[in-house]
């Protein structure tokens, strides 16, 4: 047998034993890194946006900031969402102040947050408030959400729609290599295997200097293993 059947029916062996738990693992590992990043990234963004915003609006941000510091702790993220009896969380601030920047960021928030939680209804509910920011990072971050709580709710054909979307929106190094593995797992997960080596291949050949192209040639020929 010839070393690139070795390699095709050890790949192959390794889906045998996996199976669906190997496409959840993954996918658990990547909603702990997309949901971090959200995080950092609407920090930043809210750091930013303050300083423009209409008094209505300011008064948001402000009591944003309490709920922000409860959400970076583990041990208080249910006061993130439903505040501490001084501060509101995201979810009043949500409604509150609707069709203001703070209450997007806020449905963001939460949709993180619900996802931690497995709380995939109330993070596609909070996600699909969110609208665009025009930010190249944290549009397609969010997008990818929906993806993350479709997946968890095994509605795949959703998942990989909301990850194609998401990978092709703005791309960049950071976040198309980070969807189009999710894009992939949800492909294996559906046995289409085809579609999951293109998602694979993409990033290999668009994003060779990611963290997930270092990776990727052993879900390359995972997919080719099946084929």
């Amino acid at each position: 047998m010839s070393k690139y059947q070795n390699h095709k029916a050890a790949a192959s062996d390794s889906v045998r034993k996996t199976g669906n738990s190997s496409f959840i693992l993954e996918n658990q590992k990547s909603l702990v890194f997309i949901v971090g990043g959200i995080v950092v990234l609407i920090l930043l963004y809210i750091g930013y946006q303050r300083f423009y915003l209409a008094p209505r609006a300011e008064t948001a941000a402000d009591q944003l900031f309490k709920a922000e510091t409860y959400a970076s702790i583990d041990s208080l993220q249910q006061r993130a969402i439903d505040g501490d009896g001084s501060y509101p969380g995201f979810k009043e601030i949500a409604d509150e102040y609707d069709n203001t920047k703070s209450a997007n960021i806020a449905n963001a928030y939460l949709g993180g947050l619900y996802l931690r939680q497995g709380n995939y209804q109330e993070a596609v509910a909070a996600l699909e408030k969110y609208t665009s920011t025009g930010s190249i990072v944290l549009d397609p971050l969010v997008i990818g959400l929906l993806g993350d709580a479709y997946s968890e709710l095994k509605d795949y054909k959703k998942a990989a729609s909301f990850y194609k979307k998401a990978a092709d929106k703005n791309s960049n190094t950071f976040t198309s290599p980070l969807l189009l593995k999710k894009l992939g797992l949800v492909y294996e997960a559906q046995n289409d295997f085809k579609q999951a080596l293109d998602a694979y291949k993409r990033i290999q050949s668009d994003f060779p200097e990611s963290h997930e192209a270092t990776s990727i040639e052993s879900y390359i020929a995972r997919a080719e293993a099946q084929l």
